[in-house]
Order: C-alpha cells, then sequence, then structure tokens
C-alpha cells in the first residue's frame, strides 16, 4: 500500500513547524512534500539586523534540506489549486510547470506587502519582506550617503540623507532603529555631513507599535526620539514622487528613500482558491481544517484561525500563532491517520520583543515590561532559542559587530526593479528562461 502524502504549500513560520513536526511523527510513514519559492526558511524577525550589516544574509536563512530531514523538497511557487481532484500546481524557477497529488494539504502560504492607495507608492516605495529587499535597503543607504557626500547641492544632500519609514509596527520601528543607527555610522568621518542624516517614522496610529503592550511602545518611542528619530504619529503618505513624499499633514519631504512597512496582507494565492475567507484569510474551524474540505488544512498569515482567547476575534498574524498553529495542524493530520486525537488550537500570547539596535530592547516576556540591557539579553535570547539552525553563526556576528565597525561598502547585487513593492514573491527564484513541464501522480 502506498504512504499517504502530504503537501505542504509554503515554508514560513507555519509551513516549516508543520512539516517538521509531521516529520517527527510520521517516522517515514508518510510522503511528506514542501513547496517553496526558496530552498530556505527565513528568520524574519532578524531581517531588520541584515539591512543594517550587523548580520550576513545566510545567517538568518536555514536550510531546508538540512533541517527538514526526510522531507521531500520542490521549488517552485504554487498557482493552482483542485481540491476535487486533490491536486496542487505549481511553476518552477525555469518556468516549468508541474502537478502533484495528495492526501492532506496544508495551506501556508504566508504574506505580503499591504498596498493603499497612494500615489507613487508602488513606483517609488520599497517594500522589507525578504532577503533581496533587506540588501537593497543596505546598499540603498549607503549609497545614498556615499552620493550626498559627493554633491554641492545642499537640498540635494539634505534629500540624499532623509529617510522615511511609513509604518510604526514591530518591522517599521525596528528597521528606523537599526537604520539610524547604520546611517550615523556612515557618517561618522564625513565632516560634510554633519547634522545629518534625518529619520522620520510615520504612522496613522496614534503611537508607535501600536499593536503591542502600551509599555512596549512607551520605551520604543523613548529611544528612537534620543537618537533623533522624528516620529509622526495620527499622519499619513498623500503622495509619493521620484524626489519626496507629501504628508497628510501638508508638510513636503525631500527624500529618495521611502521604506514601505504598513504592514501585510495574505498571500494572493488565497484568494483564487475559491473558498470562504475573513479579512482576505481563507476561513478554518478551530481544528484548522477548511470547512467542507476535512483533508485541507490552513495555517499561519493564510488562515483566519478562530482565536479562543477572545471569542469573536481570529488570531494575529504573528510568527508566534503561525509556529504554534503548524504544531497544532501536524498532530490533527496524525490523529486523522489514528495517531492520537485532534485538538483545537488554542494559545495565550507568551509576549513580544522589540530589538532597537545598540543595547536598547523593549520586551515584555510572560507580561514582564523590560527595556534596556535586560531586555536585549531575553530579545537575543529568545532569537536565538527560536531560530531552527544558525544559532552559533548569528551569535558570532552579534559578537564581532560589538567589536568592530561595520563594512559600509555597498555591492549592487540588488537593483531597485528587482524589488518592486507591489510584489506577490520578494523572495522568488528568478525564471532563467528555460521550460518544462513535469506530472507527478
Amino acid at each position: 500500500m502506498a504512504r499517504p502524502r502530504i503537501v505542504v504549500v509554503g515554508a514560513g513560520f507555519a509551513g516549516f513547524t508543520a512539516a517538521r513536526k509531521l516529520s517527527k511523527l510520521s517516522r517515514g510513514s508518510a510522503e511528506i512534500v514542501v513547496i517553496n519559492p526558496t530552498d530556505y526558511f527565513l528568520y524574519l524577525p532578524l531581517l531588520p539586523e541584515v539591512s543594517a550589516g550587523i548580520l550576513e544574509p545566510r545567517r538568518v536563512t536555514v536550510s531546508l534540506t538540512a533541517t527538514l530531514p526526510g522531507v521531500r523538497m520542490i521549488l517552485g511557487h504554487v498557482d493552482q489549486f483542485d481540491l476535487d481532484a486533490r491536486t496542487v500546481s505549481w511553476r518552477d524557477p525555469d518556468g516549468g510547470t508541474g502537478t502533484l497529488g495528495y492526501h492532506r494539504l496544508v495551506i501556508a502560504a504566508g504574506s505580503v506587502n499591504k498596498l493603499l492607495p497612494v500615489p507613487g507608492v508602488t513606483e517609488y516605495a520599497h517594500g522589507f519582506r525578504g532577503i533581496p529587499e533587506a540588501l537593497f535597503l543596505r546598499d540603498h543607504m549607503t549609497r545614498q550617503i556615499e552620493m550626498a557626500a559627493t554633491t554641492d547641492d545642499e537640498k540635494e544632500r539634505r534629500a540624499r540623507c532623509t529617510f522615511v519609514v511609513v509604518g510604526a509596527g514591530y518591522t517599521g520601528t525596528e528597521v528606523a532603529a537599526q537604520g539610524v543607527l547604520y546611517t550615523e555610522a556612515l557618517v561618522r568621518n564625513r565632516p560634510e555631513l554633519t547634522g545629518l542624516p534625518r529619520w522620520l517614522l510615520v504612522d496613522t496610529a496614534d503611537r508607535i507599535v501600536p499593536s503591542l503592550d502600551e509599555r512596549l511602545g512607551a520605551a520604543s518611542d523613548r529611544v528612537l526620539r534620543e537618537r533623533g528619530v522624528e516620529i509622526l504619529t495620527q499622519t499619513s503618505v498623500k503622495q509619493a514622487s521620484k524626489h519626496g513624499v507629501e504628508l497628510s499633514t501638508g508638510e513636503y519631504v525631500p527624500t529618495c528613500s521611502l521604506i514601505w512597512c504598513v504592514g501585510v496582507r495574505p498571500d494572493p494565492l488565497v484568494e483564487g482558491i475559491g473558498l470562504p475567507t475573513e479579512q482576505g484569510r481563507l476561513v478554518v474551524d478551530e481544528y484548522l481544517t477548511v470547512p467542507g474540505h476535512p483533508d485541507v488544512y490552513a495555517i499561519g498569515d493564510a488562515a483566519a484561525v478562530p482565536d479562543l482567547t477572545m471569542p469573536g476575534q481570529i488570531t494575529g498574524m504573528t510568527a508566534q500563532h503561525a509556529t504554534r498553529q503548524g504544531t497544532t495542524a501536524a498532530k490533527n493530520i496524525a490523529a486523522s491517520y489514528g495517531h492520537g486525537r485532534r485538538r483545537p488550537y488554542k494559545h495565550h500570547d507568551l509576549g513580544f520583543v522589540v530589538d532597537l539596535g545598540g543595547l536598547d530592547s523593549a520586551a515584555n516576556p510572560l507580561g514582564v515590561p523590560l527595556s534596556g540591557i535586560v531586555a536585549k539579553a531575553v530579545t537575543r535570547g529568545y532569537h536565538l532559542l527560536s531560530m531552527p539552525g544558525n544559532r552559533v553563526r548569528v551569535a558570532a556576528d552579534w559578537a564581532l559587530d560589538a567589536v568592530l565597525p561595520r563594512q559600509g561598502v555597498q555591492l549592487g547585487l540588488v537593483p531597485g526593479e528587482a524589488v518592486p513593492l507591489d510584489s506577490s514573491a520578494p523572495e522568488a527564484m528568478p525564471n532563467t528562461g528555460m521550460t518544462q513541464e513535469k506530472q507527478t501522480s
């Protein structure tokens, strides 16, 4: 009798955890297949440190084949589901197509940049969701400082040294916190740039990191303001152009750098499945199964999972929820084959951490508010424990950054046109121009 095949679409926090747990539970009795555009799991929380030159890109990427033994890896982007025929279709980096049958399906497609109908934003802003965008931002910041130092035009100099971050949530706050330290290091030996750079953090909310504990937001706000970051709350971008942005306050800010961290939305793949959605996410029950399709599970940012700790609401789009949903989905799939019993997903937040660069962080483990060096130790300890690999390399980079100056050079590996804001897959591998069709039963 053929082994059952379990297909996991996506290898973010939810998909990676589900595949890893399924592999352990099945012990070879089931074929576990992961379909993902890249061959690595990306540890997103440390991405701002890549853009700031603290960590090298490979430190926050973990090989799927090395950490998912016994799991079959298919490099490709899923573009179609046939739930009646129980098949999944994908397109690989060469443009070839393939179809794969399944007995159980886990949809963990993740999320992409959230777009707003603001004129000029899709043309002139860049998001922050993947390695290419982080590398582009590091090069871009370095390039703007270097070009500002060589121009005699004072207006151009100030515009190149002005960086506008839109979205003061978790990601935007960390990008601004790390970015201001990086650019300050770049201008340190350039007397012509004294008094620069200028960083602005813009959000429509009445405080930064509004989704987190108010005390975390206050601690983060204090650190950023002490570094000179201008925090503009209850403010939005009205229009963007090549030479600057117009704010809802009427102020026009000349800048060459618009960093879009407004938030995320479910992968557009979810819309094309043809199943009920809530807030753009697939509707599932408390057992993470899609109603009417007991063989289909959805988890992470792609799924509207009922929050049993807060009746009437759905779980937030956080790594903490995604990871635990991956574990629950794996156990419930095993239960569907007679191993154990299925359980509803229920999880109380254990707290959050915000790395503000330098010796500063804000954290509330188990609801205990922390700041400063203690929070820094908790934050880095949490990240090391949460990473499925590369812990020693990450710790080594942190140690080196503490004693050595950062390398302020631009490599030019990622051009701006390669990371458009309006992209459904910033992490996708390039199309090589080759075509090939594949069919797997």
